[in-house]
C-alpha cells in the first residue's frame, strides 16, 4: 500500500497574544516525529512516505496530489485535533484515502475523532496495532476486532477491543525510519546550543498516576522498556547527530534498566550529549546512577517539579515533596548535570505565589525554567475533577500557555505576570 504518514502543522491559539498582544509567551518547538518515524519502522513492505506539516505547513495538497496514498495516518496531541479533523477531511476529498488518526489525543479521547472524514482510531501505543490494521486492509480482512483499533461510526459511540499492551507492542524488531525525514533533519536543531537533536525512545508509559498527566493513556498504566540492544541501533542510526533527547515520559522508570543502558553507552564507546526526563525522587535515591549517566554522557535532566508547596503537589497527585526535590536540586548541582524544571502555573495563582515561585526559582538556580499553565487534558483525572470549572472548550487553545478556566487575578494580569517570569528566567537560560 501506499501510506502517507503526517505530522500536523503548528497550530495551537493563544489568548495572551490574540486579547492582549502578548507574544512571547508562545514557544514553538519543532523537533522530528519520532512516533511516525516508529510506527513506519513496523510497515515493512509498504510504500510509505512521512510529511512533516510543522516544516512544511502548506504542502499538503502538493504531496496528495503527487503521491496519492492509500492510506493517511495522523497523530495529534490534544491542541492539534481540530486541525487534524480538518485536514483528514482534506485527505478524503483530495484523492479518498482511509484516514487513521492516533497519537495523544486519540488515546486519551478517541470519542474525538469519532467524525466523518476519519475511518479509524488508534488507541494507546499504536506500532502493533497499526501494523495488524494495514495487512487487515490490504487483504481485505474484517477489522472490528483489532485490539487497540476502533472503526468510526459518526453518530453512535465507538466500539472497539482494548489492547493489552506489552513487550510485543514496542515491536522493538523494527527500527524507527530516520531516513524518512532526511530531507527535513536540518531543521530539526536545539537552537539553545545551536545543534542539531535527535530523538530515542528508551521506554513507554509511566508507572505513576500524577492528575494532569495524560502519558498513562498509550500504554494503560504499563511501564514498557526497550530491550538495550535497540536503544543502542537506535542511537547509532542517527549518525553524526551530536544531541540525543531520550523522549520517555521517565526514562529512569526502572532503575535497573536505565543503570544497563548507561553501562552499555559506556562500553559501546558511543559519545552523544544526553538529555532524559528524571523524577526528583529517583535522583534522591539513586545519586550513583546519576553519576553512572554523567559518565555515559547525560548533559542535562528534564525533572517535573509542578508546585512549590507540598500541598499543591498532593492535589495534583505527585507522590512527592519540597524537600525532595530540594535535595535532587543539589546532588544535580554538584555532578554538574543542567537541570530543566517544569513548573505549572495554577489559574488560582495570586500575586504572591507569582512572587514565591520566582524567589524559588532563583534561589535554586535551575539552568532553564519551563512555565506551563495548569490545563485539564480531556481523558486525564484533572480533567473529571475541573471540568465544571473550564469556560473554554475550543481545543485550539488547550497548548498548556493558556488559561482555559477562570484567573484568580483580572486575566490581562495574570497572563503579563506568566509573560515577565518567562522572560525574566530565560534571559539567563542554559542548557
Amino acid at each position: 500500500m501506499k501510506i502517507l504518514l503526517i505530522n500536523p502543522p503548528n497550530c495551537g491559539k493563544s489568548i495572551p497574544e490574540e486579547r492582549y498582544g502578548i507574544d512571547s509567551i508562545r514557544q514553538i518547538f519543532r523537533g522530528e516525529p519520532l512516533a511516525l518515524e516508529a510506527l513506519a519502522g513496523n510497515l515493512e513492505g509498504h510504500e510509505l512516505r512521512i510529511l512533516d506539516l510543522k516544516v512544511e505547513p502548506f504542502s499538503l495538497q502538493q504531496v496528495l496530489a503527487e503521491f496519492r496514498p492509500e492510506l493517511a495516518a495522523f497523530t495529534a496531541v490534544t491542541c492539534e485535533a481540530n486541525t487534524v479533523l480538518l485536514l483528514a477531511g482534506e485527505v478524503k476529498e483530495s484523492c479518498g484515502a482511509q484516514v487513521v488518526v492516533g497519537g495523544i489525543h486519540a488515546s486519551s479521547n478517541p470519542e474525538f475523532f469519532n467524525k466523518k472524514g476519519v475511518d479509524y482510531v488508534v488507541v494507546g501505543l499504536g506500532k502493533g496495532s497499526l501494523a495488524e490494521l494495514v495487512a487487515a486492509i490490504e487483504a481485505r480482512r474484517p477489522t472490528g476486532a483489532i485490539p487497540g483499533i476502533a472503526p468510526t461510526k459518526p453518530g453512535d459511540r465507538l466500539a472497539f477491543t482494548p489492547r493489552l499492551f506489552g513487550a510485543a507492542d514496542l515491536a522493538e524488531q523494527a527500527a524507527p525510519r530516520y531516513d524518512l525525514v532526511a530531507g527535513y533533519r536540518g531543521d530539526y536543531t536545539l537552537s539553545s546550543i545551536g545543534s542539531q537533536l535527535g530523538l530515542v525512545v528508551s521506554a513507554f508509559g509511566c508507572p505513576y498516576s500524577c492528575s494532569f498527566c495524560c502519558i498513562g493513556s498509550l500504554t494503560d498504566g504499563r511501564y514498557l522498556t526497550n530491550s538495550i540492544e535497540s536503544v543502542l541501533r537506535d542511537i547509532r542510526l542517527l549518525g553524526e547527530v551530536p544531541v540525543i533527547r531520550l523522549v520517555d515520559a521517565n526514562t529512569f522508570g526502572n532503575t535497573r534498566h536505565a543503570r544497563l543502558l548507561a553501562e552499555a553507552i559506556i562500553a559501546s564507546g558511543i559519545r552523544k550529549h544526553f538529555l532524559a526526563d528524571v523524577r526528583s525522587d529517583t535522583v534522591v535515591r539513586h545519586p550513583e546512577l546519576m553519576q553512572l549517566w554523567k559518565e555515559a554522557g547525560l548533559r542535562s535532566v528534564v525533572i517535573g517539579f509542578e508546585e512549590i508547596a507540598d500541598g499543591d503537589l498532593a492535589w495534583l497527585n505527585k507522590e512527592n515533596s519540597v524537600a525532595v526535590n530540594d535535595e535532587a536540586i543539589r546532588i544535580l548541582h554538584d555532578l554538574g548535570i543542567t537541570i530543566v524544571g517544569d513548573f505549572i502555573i495554577s489559574p488560582d495563582y495570586d500575586e504572591a505565589r507569582f512572587e514565591a515561585l520566582e524567589s524559588y526559582v532563583i534561589s535554586r538556580r535551575i539552568n532553564l525554567p519551563i512555565l506551563t499553565v495548569l490545563t485539564p487534558l480531556p481523558g486525564t483525572p484533572l480533567y473529571a475533577q475541573m471540568q465544571d470549572r473550564i469556560t473554554i472548550r475550543d481545543l485550539d487553545y488547550y497548548t498548556l500557555t493558556n488559561a482555559v478556566v477562570p484567573t484568580r487575578l483580572g486575566e490581562e494580569r495574570f497572563y503579563q505576570q506568566y509573560a515577565r517570569l518567562i522572560k525574566s528566567f530565560h534571559a539567563t537560560a542554559k542548557l
